[in-house]
């Protein structure tokens, strides 16, 4: 059963059926011929049980707070503002590129709208600064990355949604590892101008300015950074759920967006509807994955893929390795959220089963689900 499932949901892929829909079928068809109690006669009940999760408010709501501020231009400031102040490093403006994805990531948690976003940017300081495109252009899709893992990241609140896993610890986790890849790539940058030095301007070219602009620039960004550190200090301190929490950083966006000119209702409006159809995407496919996570717990096929890999005696380490090579793989051509709700319905129970921590493995998909990314 489990290679037909695999035959059904590669061939929808292949015939570019949307992925709600290729998550929902195979459950569908299947359950009816090997159930005894067919899915479509309790499609009702699934689908409602899994759509009134009062934490997936926090979806829609961290899509907008990123939104608003991409509309609002205060992505554009916030990248002017690290541009000056790293310029004293070789290839300043790069580090420039990883900072701003790092801050614009801890405000809207989506990888694709952060690379745009500080891509748009940066993009034209290319020609008028001198840098090299392929390595510029590098740190750009590197950084953007960040954005599926450092808080609050959609795809990891999409993991917890989905398998009732702490949403604040999950949060939590995922931020030393984000710093981590921040440091990182820093220093990548840095090694690559030691070897290559003709690869970026000189430190400094094209951005002097007095410290007391700088110190300007930098007064500028501060609400971003207050804004970051009220949302997720108030889930590390208990204080507000990961929900509430992003309704307070929704609200906050909205009042920096309303305190700039430059903000208007065509703005807002562009804001409500991008968010609206970014948000009513993943929920179509959380309820499709839902249809097929409910088929493969009647089926017993994650049951029976524990069994036969406890009683084949494989190292559950050599289990984590494959899987990681899945979701490399699978990352060069599926959205993050879709391959994590393809996948998870049925490697979670394995990994459950062999003893992993959910919170553990959940970092660990959202950094290998970045290597599909990159690519």
């Amino acid at each position: 059963m489990l290679a037909w499932t695999t035959i059904i949901l590669l061939g929808l892929l292949a015939l570019s059926v949307p992925v709600a829909a290729t998550l929902g079928r195979p459950g569908l068809i299947l359950d009816s011929i090997y159930s005894l109690m067919p899915l479509h006669l309790a499609l009702g009940e699934v689908v409602w049980q899994n759509s009134v999760e009062y934490v997936l408010v926090a979806i829609p709501l961290f899509i907008m707070l990123g939104e608003i501020l991409l509309r609002a231009g205060i992505a554009e400031r916030m990248y002017n503002a690290m541009m000056q102040w790293l310029s004293w490093l070789p290839g300043g403006t790069m580090h420039s590129n990883i900072g701003s994805c790092a801050i614009f990531a801890a405000s809207s948690g989506s990888s694709v709208a952060t690379a745009a976003t500080v891509g748009t940017v940066a993009y034209p300081e290319i020609a008028r600064r001198g840098y090299n495109e392929p390595l510029f252009l590098g740190t750009l899709a590197a950084g953007g990355t960040l954005g599926i893992l450092i808080p609050p990241s959609i795809l990891l609140l999409t993991y917890g949604v989905f398998t009732q896993t702490h949403i604040g610890k999950l949060f939590a986790a995922g931020l030393v590892p984000g710093l981590v890849g921040v440091a990182g790539y820093i220093i990548a940058i840095r090694w690559s101008l030691w070897r290559r030095p003709e690869l970026a301007p000189p430190p400094g070219a094209g951005t002097e300015e007095s410290a007391r602009v700088k110190a300007g620039r930098l007064l500028r960004i501060w609400p971003v950074l207050a804004l970051f550190g009220l949302v997720m200090g108030g889930i590390y301190g208990g204080v507000m759920t990961s929900t509430e929490a992003s309704g307070v950083g929704a609200f906050g966006a909205f009042i920096l967006a309303l305190s700039r000119r430059g903000f208007s209702l065509r703005a807002l409006y562009a804001v409500l509807i991008d968010s609206g159809r970014l948000s009513a995407v993943i929920f179509a496919i959380i309820l499709g994955a839902a249809c097929y996570a409910e088929f493969l717990n009647q089926s017993g096929i994650h049951r029976a893929l524990t069994a036969t890999i406890t009683g084949a005696g494989i190292p559950p380490y050599a289990v984590i390795l494959m899987i990681i090579g899945i979701y490399i793989l699978l990352g060069c051509v599926l959205d993050s959220v879709a391959l994590v709700l393809l996948t998870i319905p049925l490697f979670f129970p394995v990994i459950v089963g062999l003893g992993y921590d959910p919170v553990w493995f959940g970092v660990l998909l959202v950094i290998v689900t970045e290597l599909g990314l990159i690519t």
